[in-house]
C-alpha cells in the first residue's frame, strides 16, 4: 500500500480526546491532525515525537491532516488502525500471506453473527468460506516483543466470540494480527492490560480458532506486509506509560 501523496513531517505536540493529534509541521505551521486510532498508544504518543501526516483527498473533510506514522527510536511505527484491514486484502489477493492463499474472491466489511461485520470474507467453491478479522498491533513494552492489545477491548472479545460461532457452523475462522512496526520478532498477548481478552483468545483458539501474526515493512512512502511472526504465549507485565 502506498501513501497516493508524499506525507508531511512534524513533531507531536500533544494527542488528546484520542482522536485529535497536534503537531508542528517542518514549515513551523500547527495543524490539528485526525489519529485514526482508539486505543491507548502506549509508547508511540509522546509529546516531542517525529511523525508523518497525510493530506485528505477531500477538500470538505473537517480535519485536513491525519496521523499516519510515528518514529521510535530507528523504526517507523504505524499508528492508524484503519490501515490494517487495507494491508491485509492487498497481501492476501497478492498471496503474501501463504495461510490465507488460494481463496477465489474477497468480500470486506461482510455482515455476519449477531449484528457484526467481519473484515474479510474469503469465498471459493471448493471450500469453506473463509472469516478473517484483522487487529492492528503497535504495542511494544518489551524489547522484540509485539503486543495485543493496548487497552481493554469488548468489541474484539465479541468478535472471537463470533468467530468460534463460525467454526461450529463449519466455516473456517481466522484471528490476523497486523503488526505495524519493524522491530519486533514475536506476538504475544497483553493479557495484564485485558484479561478478558486473553481468556477469549484461548476459547476461540481451542474451538479451532486460528491466530495469524504477520509483521509490516513501514517507510515514508508506504506500508506493506512482510513475514510472519511467532504467537509465543507470554503474560505482560505492567509497565508505567511512557507517554504519561
Amino acid at each position: 500500500m502506498q501513501f497516493p501523496t508524499p506525507l508531511l513531517k512534524g513533531r507531536l505536540l500533544q494527542r488528546y480526546k484520542r482522536f485529535l493529534a497536534d503537531v508542528t509541521l517542518d514549515n513551523g505551521e500547527t495543524v490539528t491532525a485526525h489519529c485514526a486510532n482508539p486505543g491507548s498508544m502506549f509508547g508511540v504518543a509522546a509529546p516531542g515525537s517525529e511523525v508523518w501526516l497525510s493530506i485528505a483527498a477531500n477538500p470538505k473533510r473537517k480535519l485536513k491532516y491525519t496521523w499516519e506514522l510515528v518514529r521510535v527510536g530507528r523504526y517507523l511505527v504505524g499508528i492508524n488502525s484503519s490501515v490494517p484491514n487495507a494491508l491485509a486484502a492487498e497481501a492476501i489477493e497478492s498471496g503474501w500471506i501463504a495461510e490465507l492463499a488460494g481463496y477465489q474472491s474477497l468480500r470486506r466489511e461482510v455482515k455476519y453473527g449477531e449484528n457484526s461485520r467481519v473484515d474479510l470474507l474469503l469465498e471459493d467453491p471448493a471450500r469453506p468460506p473463509c472469516y478473517v478479522e484483522v487487529k492492528n498491533v503497535h504495542l511494544k513494552r518489551q524489547p522484540g516483543l509485539a503486543e495485543f492489545p493496548d487497552a481493554v477491548t469488548a468489541r474484539g472479545t465479541k468478535h472471537l466470540g463470533e468467530l468460534g460461532n463460525m467454526v461450529d457452523a463449519g466455516m473456517r475462522a481466522v484471528m490476523l494480527y497486523v503488526v505495524q512496526r519493524g522491530d519486533c520478532g514475536r506476538f504475544g498477548l497483553a493479557a495484564d492490560i485485558d484479561p478478558t481478552y486473553a481468556d477469549a483468545l484461548a476459547v476461540a483458539r481451542s474451538r479451532g480458532v486460528e491466530a495469524l501474526v504477520y509483521r509490516c515493512k513501514i517507510s515514508t512512502r508506504g506500508i506493506r506486509i512482510d513475514r510472519p511472526l511467532p504467537f509465543v504465549e507470554c503474560r505482560g507485565a505492567v509497565m508505567p506509560d511512557p507517554n504519561a
